[in-house]
């Protein structure tokens, strides 16, 4: 399982990368990426349109027209509308939410900056952001963008991962290293 996730993610740097050259020869990376953003979004939100993407069910004709129909409805037109068609074209669609991270983190990169991937109990408010940033910023040494995710099963606390790097001070894992503990002393 490791190989294929390891497959996955080559596949997705590979047409990330090939994007993100084309978007900058268009010098259009900031709508690129504000448009996959918004595919993410939809994709996040339906669990149908998940199913599409990650089932080898569908032939790469329906995988295609049905690809082709939410774009057009969700007026997604351009670079990343036609890159997401012929990512569909190719049977690669299992992997387009690792090309959208590939992307983000590659134009991050080429700003300057490190993507951070935060997951939280609850919605972060814009001081605890800009807080969250100064602090990443200090460890990692460059500007810090910032992914957030929200997972009320943390209780609290936040999951915070730059890179190999994961910051865990999430009261759920709190709670399951005390209860590893306390099993131990009893």
């Amino acid at each position: 399982m490791a190989q294929s996730g390891s497959m996955i993610s080559t596949v997705a740097e590979r047409y990330a990368g090939s994007l993100y050259e084309l978007a900058a020869e268009a010098n259009a990376v900031a709508q690129v990426e504000k448009d996959l953003a918004r595919f993410e979004a939809l994709l996040e939100g339906s669990p149908d349109l998940q199913r599409l993407i990650e089932s080898p069910v569908f032939s790469a004709e329906d995988q295609l027209k049905a690809i082709s129909a939410i774009l057009d409805k969700a007026g997604q037109t351009g670079l990343a509308g036609n890159f997401l068609r012929v990512v569909a074209r190719n049977r690669r669609l299992f992997a387009v939410p690792g090309m959208i991270r590939a992307f983000s983190a590659i134009a991050a990169a080429a700003r300057g900056e490190v993507v951070a991937d935060v997951t939280s109990a609850h919605d972060l408010s814009a001081a605890q952001q800009n807080e969250l940033k100064a602090a990443l910023k200090s460890v990692a040494g460059k500007d810090v963008t910032l992914k957030l995710t929200v997972d009320p099963s943390l209780l609290g606390g936040l999951v915070v991962r730059i890179g190999s790097r994961q910051i865990d001070t999430s009261l759920k894992t709190k709670l399951a290293s005390l209860k590893l503990a306390l099993k131990e002393v009893g």
